[in-house]
């Protein structure tokens, strides 16, 4: 897998990437970004905030309102789509005040000359996933409720829009047409509900498209439907559909059209690919999915039920080493950057196809060159499984995972990769690499092959602790290898 601009693997990669040139270009109109954070070191945050000006990145949807994330956005010009995580829609679908206080905290505060350029309020984060067992289905339309009120009473709702970022399975089509399309009948009625008061507010639907998933998610769904370059069609009252992102689109608009808002504004929340962690995640491939998506975009020609130009909201900027596995292990890799800023594969945002590598990152610090591997000398194999699982229960060891970037290595460099990540994430303590006497620290770059060993960057905070482990995929390797 080509690797081109990635540095913080060795301090002869670091070197490198500093002689490259890298070159901006316009963005297309519409085209904004996802900024993430949930890392073990994340990036400064005005380092991001350089990154996407660098870019000509003008729009950014955020997943929550942190103040120093947003404050790093102030008299940039950026448009801001600010979050409210789903822990926090209890609060706030109670006592309108508590909406209030969380808009003059979190909203007004920014409204100043040289302050922030904020357009949207997300209220929850995909709430009505299956999988979240109707947690959130009775606290997200009153607190969005709440949160527009307490815009428009703050002066702001007619600039300042409370919309909910939802996941594309709201809808479905038992068809698979997207003519036959309409909301999951579990949720109908609160869904009737949302979008006519979304379009009462003249607030846009947000929905997360991801073609990537309807891949993973279907073993005989057809490789080249979920591009934009040709292949499968299929045809709908005289439409034809090539590609599954138009499908899926279109499927909303039918639902729609179907309950009474078909003039409501759609925005893509989320729409992207992943560079590793399966093995249909890989820089070739995401490179293949957003030069067809960038080309559709700036010929705004739409769906075919909704020609124009469209709004997205690629996912994601940057890599986020410590989100849920649950979904699969490629969740750490959709950024267009690794977790250093550096750019993974040459593309052209403007969508003339004139691709380069993206403006890197700059001013990362890196952690000593040093990595944490497997003591061959002192290699006990009936303490290494559970000192594997450990070290992948508390580091990301995705790239380990089946067909991702590092699956081809023996035991030996299982292990040292496992014993490295969980050294890099514990900022490089000599303790982080003991493993009961199995590791130790060696100054020489530990990368194998195609495999590379990350060094630790220098984050904007302190480290987090991993909310899931990926400790599975320790006995995997274990049962295969042994």
């Amino acid at each position: 897998m080509a690797r081109t601009g990635l540095l913080a693997w060795s301090c002869c990669l670091i070197l490198a990437s500093a002689n490259v040139v890298h070159v901006s270009s316009t963005v297309i109109p519409g085209v904004g970004v996802n900024w993430g954070t949930i890392a073990s070191n994340p990036l400064p945050r005005n380092t991001v905030t350089n990154m996407l000006k660098d870019n000509g990145l003008n729009k950014v949807k955020l997943f929550d309102s942190d103040s120093p994330t947003v404050k790093s956005l102030a008299g940039t010009g950026i448009e801001v789509m600010v979050g409210i995580p789903n822990n926090q829609l209890y609060i706030l679908a109670g006592d309108i005040e508590d909406a209030e206080d969380w808009v003059k905290e979190n909203i007004t505060t920014y409204l100043h000359d040289g302050g922030v350029d904020i357009r949207y309020v997300a209220v929850g984060n995909e709430p009505f996933l299956s999988s979240y067992n109707n947690t959130f289905d009775n606290i997200t339309f009153p607190a969005l409720q709440n949160v527009q009120k307490a815009l428009d009473k703050a002066g702001v709702g007619d600039k300042i829009k409370a919309t909910v970022a939802l996941n594309a399975d709201v809808y479905e089509s038992q068809s698979d047409k997207p003519s036959d399309g309409d909301f999951r009948k579990d949720i109908k009625d609160l869904m009737i509900q949302i979008v006519k008061f979304l379009h009462q507010n003249k607030a846009p639907f947000v929905v997360n498209i991801y073609p990537f998933l309807s891949l993973y998610q279907n073993a005989g769904f057809p490789f080249d439907f979920a591009f934009f370059d040709g292949g499968r069609t299929i045809s709908d009252k005289n439409v034809s559909y090539s590609n599954v992102f138009d499908a899926n689109y279109d499927t909303l608009v039918w639902t729609l059209k179907k309950n009474g808002v078909d003039d409501l504004k759609i925005i893509v929340g989320e729409v992207g690919w992943p560079t590793d962690g399966n093995i249909n995640a890989n820089n070739k491939l995401a490179k293949k999915f957003y030069d067809g998506l960038l080309k559709k975009l700036v010929a705004k020609k739409g769906t075919p039920l909704r020609p124009g130009q469209l709004d997205v909201y690629l996912f994601s900027l940057v890599d986020e080493n410590q989100k849920s596995i649950a979904p699969g292990h490629f969740e750490r890799h959709w950024g267009l950057f690794y977790y250093d800023g550096q750019p993974k594969f040459p593309i052209d945002l403007s969508g003339k196809g004139n691709d380069k590598m993206l403006v890197a990152a700059k001013g990362v610090q890196y952690m000593s060159p040093q990595w944490c591997v497997l003591n061959e000398e002192n290699k006990n194999l009936t303490m290494i499984a559970d000192d594997l699982s450990y070290a992948c229960s508390m580091a990301d060891c995705t790239r380990l995972d089946y067909g991702s970037s590092c699956n081809k290595m023996d035991l030996d460099g299982n292990v040292s990769y496992a014993f490295n990540m969980y050294f890099q994430m514990n900022g490089q303590e000599e303790d982080a690499c003991d493993f009961n006497g199995l590791g130790m620290i060696v100054k020489t770059n530990a990368s194998r092959g195609s495999c590379l060993f990350p060094l630790q960057i220098v984050g904007a905070g302190e480290r987090l602790k991993l909310a899931y482990g990926v400790s599975i995929i320790a006995g995997l390797m274990l049962a295969f290898f042994t």
